[in-house]
């Protein structure tokens, strides 16, 4: 339950033009919250590959669990994405900045990312109310 609420608050923050058109007032919060972006991003861009990982290193709940086994494994990618995509400039910054060839692999990445932002957060907030919903179904 607990992975779908993050999920859901990652992918708020990845569309706030969605927010914003339903409650304007929104946006001082969103502005509070912009210069942490970097570091949110990097945390569930690692959070999300790790997901990755622990589901690969599951897979044999896909035989007793499928639902749930994909579930999570959408879950994940959706989180590493979107947290690739917020947080690339500390990812940048702290991990790419040695290496020129990683640094132009990731800028190429995120020019693939960027412009399915929306829609990976939209992806992202169903993705998490399905999770917090088949929490309660499946566990």
């Amino acid at each position: 339950m607990i992975y779908g609420i993050t999920l859901i608050i990652l992918s708020i923050l990845a569309v706030p033009s969605l927010i914003l058109s339903k409650r304007p007032d929104a946006q001082e919060l969103l502005n509070k919250i912009a210069p942490y972006q970097g570091w949110i991003g990097l945390v569930f861009c690692f959070w999300g590959v790790w997901g990755i990982i622990q589901a690969i290193l599951n897979i044999s709940l896909l035989g007793d669990f499928p639902i749930w086994w994909i579930t999570w494994m959408a879950g994940s990618v959706v989180e590493a994405i979107l947290g690739f995509i917020l947080g690339y400039g500390m990812i940048n910054q702290l991990l790419l900045s040695k290496n020129e060839e990683a640094k132009k692999k990731g800028k190429a990445l995120l020019a693939k990312l960027a412009p399915i932002q929306g829609k990976m957060g939209v992806l992202g907030i169903i993705v998490g109310i399905w999770m917090i919903v088949a929490s309660f179904l499946f566990l």
